[in-house]
This record gives C-alpha cells, sequence and structure tokens, in this order.
C-alpha cells in the first residue's frame, strides 16, 4: 500500500449541500477532474466549478426517479481497481474506466425522514442505495481512494492535500474508511431498527444499534476507563437534546445520572403542578411537589440534604430566580429543566462550574421506546420501562381502604419507586419523599436504611417525630415475606402500594390487616437494576 496517493478525479454527490460549493472550488483550484450527480452537479455549476456529469461517464442516464445513477461498472471499477496490479489496469483500459481517486458522499437522510414521522412509502424512497455502494467500494480500496462521508472532514482534507502537495497519506486514508464503514453500518441500523418496528417484528432475529459521537469524555466511571458520549438520532428531549448555558464539560457520571433525574421528574407534567428531582448515583435521595418550583426544591432537598450535596437537580418547569437561588445554596452538579427566564440564568452565572442544561420539553414518560444492557459475549435489550396505573387500576387488598389524600402519596411514591434501583422502598409523605432506600439486597434493609435516613432529617429539621409517620410506603416489587412490610409499619408508615403476586401474599395482607395499614396491588413490577 503506497503511503501517499495522488488526488486526480473526484466524484461527488451528497445530499447536504453544506461546504460543497467551497470544497469543489477549491479541488478544481488544484486541477481536479469533478464527476458530479443531479443537484450536486447543479450546485457546482451555479458556484463556478467545471462538472462532468456522471452520465456522460457511464454512458447511462438517471432513470427510475434517480434510483439508478451511480450504479455503473465505470464508477465501482474506477472505485475499486488496484493500481498496482497489472490486470485491473488492462481491463479498465479495456472498458475506459478511469479511476477515481476521492469520493464525496453523503447519504439520503433516512434518520431525519423518520424522525418526521413520515409514512412507510416516503421512508423508503429516503433509504439510499447508490450512496453505501460507492462508499464500501471507496472505502475497501483506500489504499488508493480517498472516502469522505461528514461535512466536518472536508477542511481536513483540503489540508491534508495542502501539506502533501495534493495527494493523500495512508493513515489519512485508513482513518476516513473506517468513519465511513461506520456512517453505513450506522445507515443500515437505522433502516433496521425503523423496519423493524413498521413490521411489528418487537425482537428480530439481528439487532443492530448505532450512534454518533457527540462527546468525547475526560474518562469513564473512573479516571482509569476512557468512555465517549454517542446520540442515536431519536428526538427524545433529555440530556442528549439539552443546551448546555454554562458550567464545565458534562462527565460520564454527570451524564449518566442527569439522565436518571430528568427521567424521573418528568413522570410529572407541568399541569400537575411543580416537580423536582434530585439525584445522586443514579439514584433519587429526594422527589417533591410544591405550589412552586422553589417549594417543591426545598421539600426534595428536605428528605435527604446529605446525600443532595453535589447532586443533579431536575426540574419541570422553567427556572426562576428564586428557585435558582435556593438551588445554589449549596454545591451542584448539574440543573436541568426545560427552560430558564434571564433572572434565573444570572443567579447560575455567578456559579461558573455549575452545569445548567435547557431541554426541549420534558420527555413522554409513556412513550415507547428500548434499552440494551450489554453482557458477556452479547446484550439485553428490552422495552423502555414506561408501564402506569391509575386509581382504577389498584385493588385494594385490605380492610381499611385508602383515603383520596393518601391515594395521591401511593401513587406519587409509585412512580419514584419505578426509578429507584432495586430492592427500593420509598416513604412519601404530602407528595414529597421522606425516605429512599434503594439498591439493598434485601428489601427489610431498604425499609430500614430508608427509615434512618428519615430519623436523621427529622432530628436535623428539629421536628418532633421522623416524617414516616402516617406516610405512604411504595415497594418496586411484592414482599416475600411480612417483615419488610412490618418494618414500613413500625416505621410509622399508614398505607402500602405494591405489586402483590407473592406466594405469602395472603400472610402479608394479614399483616397489614393486624397493622391497621391500607393496602393496594398494582399488578406491575417495576425492578431496576
Amino acid at each position: 500500500m503506497p503511503d501517499l496517493a495522488p488526488l486526480r478525479r473526484a466524484l461527488i454527490s451528497v445530499s447536504d449541500k453544506t461546504g460543497l460549493a467551497e470544497l469543489g472550488q477549491a479541488l478544481s483550484k488544484r486541477g481536479v477532474e469533478i464527476l458530479s450527480t443531479g443537484g450536486s452537479a447543479a450546485t457546482l455549476r451555479d458556484a463556478g466549478v467545471k462538472v462532468t456529469d456522471v452520465a456522460e461517464v457511464t454512458g447511462s442516464p438517471e432513470m427510475m426517479d434517480g434510483r439508478v445513477k451511480t450504479l455503473h461498472p465505470r464508477i465501482h471499477g474506477g472505485l475499486l481497481a488496484l493500481r498496482d496490479n497489472d490486470d485491473h489496469v488492462a481491463a479498465m483500459e479495456e472498458h475506459g474506466i478511469g479511476p477515481i481517486d476521492l469520493l464525496v458522499v453523503n447519504l439520503y437522510p433516512f434518520e431525519e425522514t423518520v424522525a418526521k414521522g413520515a409514512d412507510y412509502d416516503t421512508c423508503i424512497e429516503n433509504i439510499d442505495i447508490g450512496g453505501p455502494a460507492m462508499i464500501r467500494a471507496a472505502a475497501k480500496n483506500h489504499a488508493f481512494v480517498t472516502t469522505v462521508v461528514d461535512v466536518a472532514d472536508y477542511e481536513p482534507l483540503l489540508k491534508e492535500l495542502e501539506d502533501n502537495d495534493g495527494q493523500t497519506t495512508e493513515a489519512f486514508r485508513k482513518r476516513l474508511a473506517q468513519a465511513a464503514y461506520a456512517r453505513t453500518g450506522a445507515y443500515d441500523a437505522a433502516v433496521s431498527t425503523w423496519m423493524a418496528g413498521a413490521i411489528g417484528a418487537e425482537m428480530p432475529r439481528r439487532r443492530a444499534f448505532a450512534g454518533t459521537l457527540a462527546q468525547s469524555l475526560r474518562y469513564g466511571e473512573n479516571p482509569h476507563q476512557s468512555a465517549a458520549f454517542y446520540t442515536d438520532g431519536t428526538d427524545r428531549p433529555g440530556v442528549a437534546s439539552a443546551e448546555q448555558l454554562q458550567g464545565k464539560e458534562l462527565s460520564y457520571n454527570n451524564i449518566n445520572d442527569t439522565d436518571a433525574a430528568f427521567e424521573l421528574v418528568s413522570e410529572f407534567l407541568p399541569g400537575d403542578g411543580p416537580a423536582c428531582v434530585i439525584v445522586k448515583h443514579a439514584n433519587p435521595c429526594g422527589v417533591a411537589r410544591g405550589k412552586t418550583l422553589k417549594e417543591a426544591y426545598a421539600r426534595a432537598f428536605d428528605c435527604d440534604r446529605t446525600s443532595a450535596f453535589g447532586g443533579i437537580v431536575a426540574l419541570n418547569g422553567i427556572l426562576d430566580k428564586e428557585t435558582a437561588e435556593a438551588i445554589t445554596e449549596i454545591f451542584t452538579e448539574v440543573v436541568i429543566a426545560p427552560g430558564a427566564n434571564v433572572d434565573a440564568r444570572e443567579v447560575f452565572a455567578k456559579k461558573k462550574n455549575l452545569r445548567l442544561l435547557i431541554t426541549p420539553g420534558l420527555a413522554n414518560s409513556a412513550a415507547a421506546g428500548l434499552t440494551f444492557r450489554q453482557v458477556s459475549g452479547g446484550f439485553l435489550v428490552q422495552d423502555r420501562d414506561n408501564g402506569r396505573v391509575s386509581p382504577e387500576e389498584l385493588k385494594v387488598v385490605t380492610k381499611v381502604k385508602p383515603t383520596d389524600a393518601q391515594m395521591n402519596d401511593l401513587l406519587f411514591a409509585w412512580k419514584v419507586a419505578k426509578h429507584v434501583k432495586s430492592n427500593a422502598i420509598v416513604y412519601a409523605r404530602d407528595l414529597a419523599t421522606v425516605g429512599v432506600g434503594a439498591g439493598q439486597m434485601s428489601r427489610v434493609d431498604s425499609a430500614l436504611i430508608a427509615a434512618k435516613k428519615a430519623e436523621r432529617m427529622a432530628e436535623a429539621l428539629g421536628l418532633p417525630e421522623p416524617l414516616t409517620k402516617g406516610s405512604a410506603v411504595a415497594s418496586d416489587a411484592f414482599f416475600p415475606f411480612a417483615d419488610g412490610l412490618l418494618e414500613a409499619a413500625g416505621a410509622g408508615a399508614s398505607c402500602v402500594i405494591q405489586p402483590g403476586g407473592s406466594m405469602r401474599d395472603d400472610e402479608v395482607i394479614k399483616a397489614a390487616d393486624e397493622a391497621g395499614l391500607a393496602m393496594v396491588f398494582t399488578g406491575m413490577r417495576h425492578f431496576r437494576h
């Protein structure tokens, strides 16, 4: 493989015309012959660039509404021929094939078409065929051909030519070849994922995931781990689509925790009132509703002030000055919300390291989607946990029925428990968490930890008793024995929400009746690992 490969002839066919005129002009000044198609050729000619239509080279016109343009031996032969292979050179001469040294292609905007909600036929017509075929051919022959698939690589290409007297280096061509295959792989993954959904294939035989680099990160969860953040092209509001208005670069842990916080706060629609979530290590340490965002934040903060230090704050409404002032009273890593007014931004601006993210709205907690997790030798795929229950779907299983106020607290606690690592126990009172037990191997331990946190906060706040007294308690999965429920009762809980379904449900119900608790079954579990 030669280190330097001359660039004398280029084929340009792009959907995104950004920077095309400037690229064509720069190549033309270097004496590069340019072949092109359709709109790309028109744009180049408008910029004063001499262009040869691909149809002149192939001897075949574009046909079938543009479906067939570049699928021809005089194109693919020019891309694939090995310049140092005598048989290839002879075949080129015999069939009138000229070498193509540079391919500049970006593909039909399939992902954008799907994101706009286009119908099936429109999506099909936006699947590029000729583009990926040329890209794969050129990238395979990177010993001699330079392949450019991203507008961002136009400037590096021109600099490469400037530095190497109109040639490209082997290292440069290899880097662009890898980027080319990554692009076609991502494109095919997008098509197959869309089609699986379109035909109702929930778990197809083969599944591909792809992403676009959004940010190189300093490191992963720990300093010895390298990491990066990729976006998948979906338009779900959240950390990936947020605009960062200030602060240091987001870290791996920031992104993970901020996603957890925003997904939980999105459970609470703005029309139902202000809500705030504070997260630490991907677990909520305080969640609350309030009459104002400031009140919601204060009530969430009072659940676990110790853990809130250095946490992530997510809100479901437009940030105002008063809320911003309350948040900045302690060290906070990230604040994420659907908006922030000018006064709030001025307050946050005084904390230069605080990261402020503004999203284009809240995520739809009921929307379908997929999550996946890597395991040794493969990965697990499942539907996003968008399960929810209404009061009408709850089954009262105890002699005592919950009051309306208790029912509101039960449903609130249930929403929170869905986002707490299992085993999860959540105590809530007056639409605010007062104790959260997360990630314990024993459900009893989660109940004990949550209650103990509530006791400590009561002491810190100077309260006569923990706020678990009279609280609602949610368990993300059933109580396998009565012991966990009895710990909650001992902490002062007055009502319980849990999935039910244990072999010992009767034992647990009996214990609830003896303790005077109201208990409802959801029939739905919310394990989170």
